[in-house]
Parts: C-alpha cells; structure tokens; sequence
C-alpha cells in the first residue's frame, strides 16, 4: 500500500475519532484514540518514535519524537491548537526529512469540521 492509500484511510479514522470526541480536547486524547483505531483496522503504526538528528555523521538523539508512523511511511503529526501554524508545517517537515519520509499529514483536531484541520505535507526528496 503507498502513501497516498494510507493517507485515505488515516484520514477516514482521524475523522471518526473527531466525529466522536469533538474539539477542545489535548492532543494526547485525539492521538491515544487515533492510535487505537489505525492498530485496530491492521495497519503498523508506532507512536511517540524516536527522530535522530545527524550531525556531522553522529547520531545524536534530542528528543524528537514523530506522533505516529503508519506502516513505516507516513508521518502523522497530531495537534489541538487554535489555528496550524508555519511552525507545526516546519515541524512535520523536519521529521519527515530527518526519516526521509514521502508523505505527511498535519492534523489539528481542534476544529469544527476535521477536514479543514488537516494538511498533506510532501517532502520532495
């Protein structure tokens, strides 16, 4: 299954927990259930992974920390905020390029309507 067919299916997931949950929760509780319902449909998910930094050829673990990883290609990153901003863009960027992902989506749960939360990140490697 690509990127792009995970995306789907994440996204269809990601709006049931918001359909169910609603706005105004932390984003610890939207990415608990959304972890729950990607393991639940069978997909390989990871939570809170560990990101390394590489600097000059050494390996230097600074706490980064990918919400969630689907099937070892997609970057979810998860958040409950008043708006997304250009810093939470540059965040799902920087890990996807620091695990030379394709694809990301940035989801703020804190919104009416979750699809207008939700942006596709494309690392152009």
């Amino acid at each position: 299954m690509d990127e792009n067919e995970l995306s789907n299916i994440v996204i269809g997931l990601a709006i049931n927990v918001h359909n169910s949950l609603g706005p105004g929760l932390l984003e610890s509780a939207y990415k608990e259930c959304l972890f729950y319902k990607i393991a639940k449909s069978g997909l390989f998910v990871e939570k809170e992974k560990p990101m390394p930094l590489i600097f000059e050829e050494v390996r230097l673990e600074c706490g980064y920390r990918i919400d969630l990883l689907i099937e070892s290609k997609l970057v979810i990153e998860i958040k409950s905020a008043e708006a997304l901003t250009d810093v939470h863009l540059a965040q799902t960027l920087t890990y996807m390029k620091l695990g030379n992902y394709k694809l990301g989506l940035l989801m703020n749960f804190n919104v009416v309507r979750l699809k207008d939360g939700i942006r596709r990140v494309v690392n152009r490697l």
